[in-house]
Formats: structure tokens, sequence, C-alpha cells
């Protein structure tokens, strides 16, 4: 079954379960989807976003609740920031398990013998292949930091 198709079941079964933050994160989720649909077709893809792309706005959104959360925490606001790990945990049902971080240094290992990359203008490739082949189960801060270690010796 596709991500679509599970998000759209998800928000139906949080309507019936009268779940008011999962039904509202969902339906974030699935705009934002829609939004990347809408963006796609003008690009040139009649089919709208692939699973990777979707796994990659998942991310995303996942990133930007966390910074959101500690912001609210600094400025006293615990409920808000309550909140938004509540949708964190909602977005992640979606996502595949995180890479830890051994299998980081493994995958970037990999992806920059692949290319023979040995300067830094090989980075792009490098990450173009990362992102790819992992698209939300990798940190690509934290891709980005190992390619550019590795690149750099």
């Amino acid at each position: 079954m596709s991500l679509r198709t599970d998000i759209t079941d998800s928000i139906k079964t949080a309507m019936k379960a009268k779940d008011k933050l999962g039904l509202s994160t969902l339906r974030l989720v699935s705009a934002a989807i829609k939004d990347r649909d809408i963006a796609a077709r003008g690009a040139d893809k009649p089919g709208g976003i692939d699973e990777a792309e979707i796994l990659s706005l998942l991310a995303k959104m996942v990133k930007q609740r966390q910074e959101s959360a500690k912001i609210y925490e600094d400025n006293g606001r615990a409920e808000l920031a309550e909140r938004e790990r509540g949708e964190i945990e909602v977005i992640k049902r979606y996502m595949p398990v995180a890479l830890s971080d051994e299998e980081l240094q493994t995958a970037v290992k990999q992806a920059v013998n692949d290319f023979d990359a040995t300067c830094l203008k090989d980075m792009g490739k490098v990450m173009g292949q990362l992102k790819g082949k992992y698209a939300g189960r990798m940190d690509m801060g934290k891709a980005g930091a190992a390619v550019k270690a590795l690149l750099m010796h």
C-alpha cells in the first residue's frame, strides 16, 4: 500500500475515533502532499510526487516541528511544545526507521566509493544519491557533514 493511501485511510480512522491531534496533523500532511503534487504537475510530472519525495516532505515537516517545539520551550510555552511533539509522533508513524549513526557512516562511505569521489566538487553527486536512496531515513544535515569530512581527508 502506498503512503498516500495509508494517510487517507488514517484520516478516516482519526475522524471516526475523534482523534483531534491525529486528524489535524494528517490533514496538514495531506494538504502538503497535494501542494507538492500541484507543483509537480506544473513541472511536467502528471503523476505528482513519488514515495521518496513524500518521505522527504515528511522528514521536513518533522524537522520544522522539532524547531518549533524548541522555540516554544525556550519561551515558556510548554503546552505548544507538547502539541508540536504530538504532531511529530503522528508524522513519524508514516516514516521508515531512521538510520543509526553507524549505518549513516557506512552508507556515506559506500556512496563516496560508488562515485570515486575525491574532492568537494563531487559532494553534490554523492548527496544526490543519498537523497534518492535514503529519503526520509537519513538526516541529510548529518550526511552532508559526514560526506564533507570524508572528502576533506
